[in-house]
């Protein structure tokens, strides 16, 4: 695999489409944080346990393990910027069928088609954002992209409280958030790196190995950042905050995601 980055000698920062990849990718943050709590709190509302809970999210990891090596295959025959569209039409449709299916089975194959949709979707944009920097510049740029998407799992919990779990209304939030996200992409499709195939096969679990402390972080983060926003708003329901106040406690989550983010970019 071979990818087309910039040209070499290029110090510019392409600034259309690494706006286009950190606005699309930041509003689908936001789309994520209204989403999780709001799927939590609705199994919690039709009697389901904390445990069964746990498993249905549960589901969303090993379905983002799964769509990891999909992201370069796809990117390869469809494009970068096509393939985030389909995915971004993937995820809007998989919270539609949240709120209309009935029966708690059917979340599980929703659940996989959204997160290897919104796996697929992370790792699209943050090749977009790292190839549209040159190499001095890249750490802050990818800070600013960590902040920004950091400030949209922070507002999703915010607007939860506001919104609450009752009816389309949030499911319908959520659909808008994630349709808005496909205009900056296409907007900037013209833009959009390749990538090509150099006739070489790579082995995705090689590179787990390759980097294992950097992989050990990205499991704890995943682990710890999944499971508070899956229930967080339980505990906090059971411990006698109202649903408002239980999504705020996300938020706070949030909001301390973004402080540091641009400092270590820049450090790096």
């Amino acid at each position: 695999m071979t990818v087309d980055t910039q040209p070499q000698g290029d110090e510019r920062v392409h600034w259309l489409p690494m706006v286009a990849a950190i606005s699309s990718i930041s509003v689908v943050g936001i789309a994520i944080g209204l989403g999780m709590p709001l799927l939590s709190v609705i199994l919690e509302t039709r009697g389901h346990s904390a445990s069964m809970i746990g498993l249905n999210t549960a589901v969303a990891g090993l379905a983002s393990i799964a769509g990891a090596p999909l992201a370069t295959p796809l990117a390869m025959r469809f494009g970068v910027a096509w393939t985030m569209i389909a995915m971004i039409a993937a995820g809007a449709l998989a919270f539609v069928g949240f709120h209309f299916a009935p029966d708690f089975w059917m979340w599980f194959p929703l659940r996989i088609v959204l997160h290897i949709a919104l796996t697929v979707l992370f790792i699209l944009s943050e090749f977009w954002i790292s190839t549209s920097a040159p190499p001095h510049r890249r750490g802050l740029v990818l800070g600013i992209y960590a902040t920004v998407l950091s400030l949209g799992f922070a507002a999703g919990p915010w607007l939860f409280a506001h919104l609450g779990s009752s009816g389309f209304r949030p499911f319908g939030v959520i659909i808008a958030l994630v349709t808005l996200a496909a205009i900056p992409v296409l907007a900037a499709r013209n833009e959009s790196p390749s990538i090509a195939s150099d006739g070489e096969t790579s082995n995705f679990l090689r590179y787990i190995w390759l980097v294992p402390s950097a992989t050990a972080a990205v499991l704890v983060f995943g682990a710890v950042e999944t499971g508070g926003f899956a229930l967080f708003p339980i505990y906090g329901s059971r411990i006698g905050y109202s649903e408002a106040d239980a999504a705020l406690l996300l938020t706070m989550i949030g909001l301390g995601n973004v402080l540091l983010q641009i400092p270590i970019g820049m450090i790096s």
